[in-house]
């Protein structure tokens, strides 16, 4: 593994970071997010004929044909800019599910048109129980209909179709499809909405087995660990510039130690998660052994690192840092939400013990 970014990769994080900063500095993030459905058309055309709707997909979809490591630096690029609207759950989720479980003819259908930046789609798999395990799910479509409720499904309410994670395959249902039912959901990060939706005997098309899920979703989960990354680094810089310049006692109160401190334990928590988010990505580009584990590795500690660093963060600026003015609760709001999606810290200790146990046991069977 090569610990460097080669040259083309850092031109995509300088790239990425220069087209965000343009095209959603902080008054558009907020016009968006102040919207019902955190959408914008131009943003999405322009991510669009950046290639971003295509980053990681074959050249034969459309896509760009980038690797994972490339969609890391992509997503902290974005988490930095608290990127509204759906390019997560459409390109990042709906995508990675189309490629692992769907046939070529499926992906012709559904994934190209992703590519093409010509669709917007999501994945429903969360159900009243709140688990991000497959064996939990309890959606069936045993006559190719569906009847259920799926819960937290972001942006549900501009996809044009959405992908419908069942105990028997994976299923496409057409926004408009009789007996879909799709209402807002409250959420905590008010840039990327969440709905509840309601299948009442909603045809349903299957596009494959429900298998090959764990690689997309170790994909999306990865991807969300970079994006919080960029949340955390912006987070920090805002910090370190507020301590340079609040004054107390006649001097800025970045050179208290108690300060300093904590700005520092701030660093090494982005750097260490940092670490992480772009291992898994190279994990999963070279279909390591590890991947899982490293995927849940960079959840786990992203999860609380982000928590932790927005605290300080807060606490560094004191009351500013409630303000509605002040950018960092909004940083701090898509943390605690990005903390759960996927697995939390807790969820991703227990796969990790359950991988290597399982891992552990092949090895003493083959021993």
């Amino acid at each position: 593994m090569e610990f460097g970014l080669s040259e083309s990769q850092e031109f995509l994080k300088d790239s990425a970071r220069k087209f965000f900063s343009g095209e959603c500095p902080s008054a558009e993030m907020r016009r968006l997010m102040e919207t019902d459905t955190a959408y914008d058309t131009a943003l999405w055309s322009k991510l669009t004929a950046q290639g971003y709707t295509g980053i990681i997909f074959p050249e034969a979809y459309g896509g760009v044909g980038l690797g994972k490591i490339e969609l890391m630096l992509l997503m902290e690029e974005a988490g930095r800019a608290l990127l509204p609207g759906p390019f997560f759950s459409t390109v990042v989720l709906a995508g990675s599910v189309l490629e692992a479980v769907a046939t070529p003819p499926h992906k012709n259908k559904y994934l190209a048109p992703i590519c093409r930046g010509e669709v917007r789609a999501t994945v429903g798999f969360v159900e009243a129980g709140a688990s991000w395990n497959l064996r939990d799910v309890q959606l069936s479509a045993p006559n190719g209909n569906l009847t259920g409720e799926k819960l937290f499904v972001t942006d549900a309410a501009i996809a044009d179709f959405l992908l419908v994670v069942a105990r028997d395959g994976v299923f496409v249902v057409d926004s408009k499809a009789r007996g879909l039912r799709i209402y807002p959901m409250s959420s905590m990060d008010l840039t990327r909405k969440l709905y509840g939706v309601e299948f009442s005997n909603t045809p349903a098309e299957r596009i494959g087995a429900s298998t090959n899920l764990p690689r997309a979703f170790d994909i999306a989960t990865a991807a969300l660990a970079a994006e919080l990354v960029g949340a955390m680094q912006r987070t920090l810089d805002m910090t370190v510039e507020y301590a340079k310049t609040r004054k107390q006692f006649g001097k800025p109160i970045g050179m208290f130690q108690a300060v300093q401190h904590q700005c520092a334990d701030m660093y090494l928590e982005t750097e260490s998660s940092r670490s992480a988010a772009y291992y898994a990505g190279w994990a999963l580009e070279e279909n390591s052994p590890d991947a899982a584990t490293a995927v849940s590795i960079a959840k786990m500690y992203a999860s609380d690192a982000a928590r932790t660093v927005g605290n300080r963060g807060i606490q560094i600026h004191g009351g500013m840092g409630f303000t509605w003015e002040n950018d960092l609760h909004l940083y701090y709001r898509r943390a605690k939400a990005s903390e759960t999606a996927f697995g939390d810290a807790t969820f991703h200790r227990e796969r990790i013990a359950r991988l290597v146990i399982d891992e552990g046991a092949v090895s003493a069977k083959h021993a």
